[in-house]
């Protein structure tokens, strides 16, 4: 069974750029309703295993993909942010990576805000590493289980799903894209990248 993790910063920390009415309801009611139907979907599987029933295996399997998913890539998202008095600089191995794939930072940062705003429906922006390309690129993931590589370790994700930003920024997108800059937690995602290489 799996437990929400705690955020590491009050509600209201992330303001200007992130609001706490939105965080709370993100956090409080979507973050665990994943949770909730993630651990409901592994026990069901837990009962067909017992019983050697899997009349209903497609229909699970779905389940835990999309929650499990949605599990992940929320608390990939908490901590990818942070307070601004805590962040460092990105002068850190994930920066240098970065202006070797995409050509320069602000190449990236112009891709990645371009990639957030045009993820159609509901969906994350993620900067993600590939082992088999040996290199960092920026995917369009859809619905949480869609359009991934297979063996790509994401490093840095923007949930681009209307819950995330429509309480604050309503309909302007580009804006909340653009204030996620201020509230990146380079620390954690440089960490996330420095794993790869242990």
């Amino acid at each position: 069974m799996i437990e929400m993790r705690p955020l590491l910063y009050s509600f209201n920390a992330l303001e200007p750029y992130y609001d706490e009415e939105t965080l709370k309801l993100h956090y409080n009611i979507l973050y665990k309703g994943y949770v909730d139907n993630t651990n409901k979907t592994e026990k069901k599987l837990e009962e067909a295993r017992k019983t050697m029933d899997f009349s209903n295996i497609k229909c699970l399997e779905k389940d835990l993909s999309f929650y499990g998913s949605g599990v992940i890539l929320h608390e990939m998202f908490f901590e990818n942010m942070g307070p601004t008095y805590l962040l460092s600089s990105q002068s850190m191995k994930l920066k240098q990576q970065i202006i070797q794939d995409f050509g320069s930072f602000e190449a990236f940062q112009e891709q990645l805000e371009k990639a957030a705003i045009s993820v159609e429906a509901s969906g994350w922006c993620i900067l993600a590493w590939v082992p088999s390309f040996q290199k960092l690129v920026i995917l369009q993931c859809e619905k949480h289980q869609n359009l991934t590589l297979w063996g790509c370790m994401p490093i840095l994700v923007l949930d681009m799903w209307e819950h995330s930003y429509y309480l604050q920024y309503k309909t302007k997108r580009a804006d909340y894209v653009k204030a996620f800059w201020n509230i990146i937690n380079w620390n954690a995602a440089n960490y996330r990248f420095e794993s790869i290489w242990c």
